[in-house]
Formats: structure tokens, C-alpha cells, sequence
């Protein structure tokens, strides 16, 4: 960012910083009118395993939510996924389409505004054990049995604000009402994972973030490429996510060369010119092919890019003491559970 353009970006948060105390006040009033009785949460029968963060942009929330549901789906649990489908049209999203192409016809992805409708809808059909709630720790209207906060190693929350000043979607004390905390992309901060091996008694975690291989973007086939398959490069980046700039240093990690790169709004969705303008770029830059995100991969239907071949880069996560991880969550569901049979028997808790 530039001189003037920090300037810019000062003056805005300024101007902005009565609307971010307003938001704060509403965010406050409204977790508390949940939290009193004053507004009722909708039940569903199935458990409900939430993952959500607290900022705007990307913490890894699709990538942990596949990881959940392979691990579930390895125990024989029927799971369900429920998203909103943010800023996606006809029942679907680029992250929505990336869960169907990961899970297949395993589970079940419902779309909606109104989570609870969807998932209510998902019971009269079918057999559910457990909903994965994506982006959820805002949607209250949901009750869940584990809540998973996020937070992304790579970005300092010191004095981030709310929102619209800042990225904050609530005060960073909202992190209270979260079961298990995950610090995701754990490897761009070596200390992370340290620090967490020595708080076995706080439910805490870290999650790397790893590389599975390439895809060509369309080509179906399953195997993945590795990163000497692929060539040596120089590739042209380009992405259009909450974090891009952590994709590019991922980049870095898995010693892909670039010699350009190109950042879009999150959820982006490229059109022609878009494609035009990328094609001339790498052109530009004596790049020989272009490297992006499954998440990117989604929202480049209906386009062609024919000069250069497109790799999709596949990634997975590793989340640190994952027995102990999921054993938490099996435990939390059991006790709550537990604790409606007796709420529902007439046993005082």
C-alpha cells in the first residue's frame, strides 16, 4: 500500500469509527438477548458443530469444516453441512460448490439464510448424527452443541477494529462464548504450535495448512500432480480471497515461482475481461502458466483461459493433538445431550 493510499485508508477508518461503536453496541445487544431468552435459538434433533471466526475474510472456516466431515464420515456418521451460501446465486457459492466437489454424494449440503429452516428440512428427509454449521459463530438463531472459534495465526488482532472501520464482525472478548479455540495457519507463526503443546488444559489447538498437490483446471480426472509435475514455473498468481496475501506466501512455502500476481474481492467471480486482463499480465511477466485456489476454481466457470494452463492448488489441514481435538467435541456433544434427556426427564441440572 502506497503513501497516499494509507492516508486514504486512515481517513476512512476515521470517518468510520462511529458507525464501528454502533455496530459493537448491536453485536452486544444481540448476543445478550440470545444468551437471556429474549430471542429463542431453534433446536434441531441431530448434534451441531459450529465453526465460525470473528473477522471478516478468511481463517480457514471451508477447509476445517471438509476436515470434520472426513472425520466423521470415517466414524459412519451421517453428516450434514449447513452454509449460507454467501454471495452465491441458484442454491450455491464458490464455497458451497467446493464442499460438493470435495464430499461428493457422502453428505448432505444445504443452503440458506435461515439455518435452522434448512437443517429442519434436512431431518424430515433423512437421518442426520451430526450438522456442521460453517461461518456460524455469529448465527445465533441456531443453538449448536460445540462452538469452534478460528483465529488466523498470520493476523495480529491488536487494535483491529469492528466493523465497518475494521474487519472485527464482534469485540474480541466474544471469543468466550467459543468451546475450542483453533489457531489456523499455525506454520506462518513457528511459536503458535509451542505455545499450544503447553496449554493441554485449555481447550486449544493449532491447524497448519497443507499442500495435497495440483489439479488442471478441467481436468476431472482424481490424481493430483506434485509440485516438480507441474514444471518450474515462473507461474502468475492470482486469487480472490478474504486472506490473499497468506495464499501468495503459501506460495513461497511450496517453492512455487511467481512472477506476478493479481489480487480480486473475496468470492470474486471472473468474467471475460477479467480473463483478458490475466492472460496479457502473465504475458507481461514471462509467466508460462497461471496457479490459483480451489476456492478461485469455482468461480472461473463460464470463462476460458486459453493462453496459459490454470493450476489449482489442492490443500488439506493438519490440526495439532487430533485425537485429543475430536475426543474434546465427541465429549461436549455427549455432555449437552446429556443435558437436554435430563432437562426434558424434569432433572434439575
Amino acid at each position: 500500500m502506497n503513501r497516499r493510499s494509507l492516508q486514504h485508508s486512515k481517513l476512512a477508518q476515521i470517518f468510520l469509527r462511529p458507525l464501528s461503536l454502533l455496530y459493537g453496541v448491536i453485536a452486544r445487544v444481540r448476543v445478550h438477548a440470545y444468551a437471556s431468552g429474549w430471542l429463542t435459538q431453534g433446536r434441531l434433533n441431530a448434534a451441531v458443530v459450529s465453526v465460525g471466526n470473528l473477522t471478516a475474510g478468511g481463517t480457514g472456516k471451508t477447509p476445517m469444516v471438509l476436515w470434520l466431515a472426513e472425520k466423521f464420515l470415517a466414524k459412519g456418521q451421517r453428516v450434514a453441512v449447513l452454509s449460507r451460501g454467501y454471495r452465491g446465486a441458484h442454491g450455491t457459492s464458490d464455497e458451497v460448490a467446493l464442499l460438493r466437489t470435495r464430499l461428493d454424494e457422502r453428505a448432505t449440503i444445504a443452503i440458506s439464510a435461515n439455518r435452522f429452516a434448512a437443517g429442519a428440512a434436512v431431518e424430515n428427509g433423512e437421518a442426520i448424527d451430526i450438522f456442521l454449521l460453517d461461518d456460524g459463530f455469529q448465527h445465533l438463531q441456531l443453538a449448536r452443541d460445540v462452538d469452534i472459534l478460528l483465529m488466523d495465526a498470520s493476523r495480529s488482532l491488536t487494535n483491529e477494529r469492528l466493523l465497518p472501520a475494521g474487519l472485527l464482525r464482534e469485540p474480541v472478548s466474544a471469543m468466550t462464548r467459543a468451546d475450542i479455540l483453533v489457531f489456523t495457519r499455525a506454520e506462518t507463526q513457528p511459536g503458535v504450535s509451542a505455545a499450544v503443546s503447553h496449554l493441554a488444559e485449555y481447550p486449544v489447538f493449532a491447524a497448519t495448512t497443507k499442500l495435497l498437490g495440483f489439479r488442471i483446471l478441467g481436468d476431472k480426472s482424481i490424481s493430483l500432480l506434485n509440485a516438480s509435475q507441474i514444471g518450474e514455473g515462473p507461474f502468475f498468481a492470482f486469487c480472490g480471497l478474504g486472506n490473499p496475501q497468506q495464499f501468495f506466501r503459501d506460495l513461497e512455502t511450496w517453492r512455487i515461482a511467481t512472477n506476478g500476481q493479481r489480487v480480486f474481492g473475496d468470492h470474486h467471480r471472473y468474467t471475460a475481461a477479467d480473463v483478458a486482463a490475466l492472460e496479457r499480465a502473465a504475458e507481461q511477466s514471462k509467466s508460462r502458466a497461471f496457479v490459483t485456489t480451489e476456492k478461485d476454481a469455482q468461480n472461473l466457470t463460464g470463462v476460458t483461459l486459453r493462453q496459459f494452463p490454470v493450476y489449482i492448488a489442492i490443500i488439506d489441514i493438519e490440526v495439532s493433538q487430533e485425537t485429543d481435538f475430536l475426543a474434546l467435541i465427541e465429549a461436549k456433544i455427549a455432555s449437552k445431550i446429556a443435558q437436554r434427556l435430563a432437562a426434558a426427564a424434569g432433572v434439575p441440572s
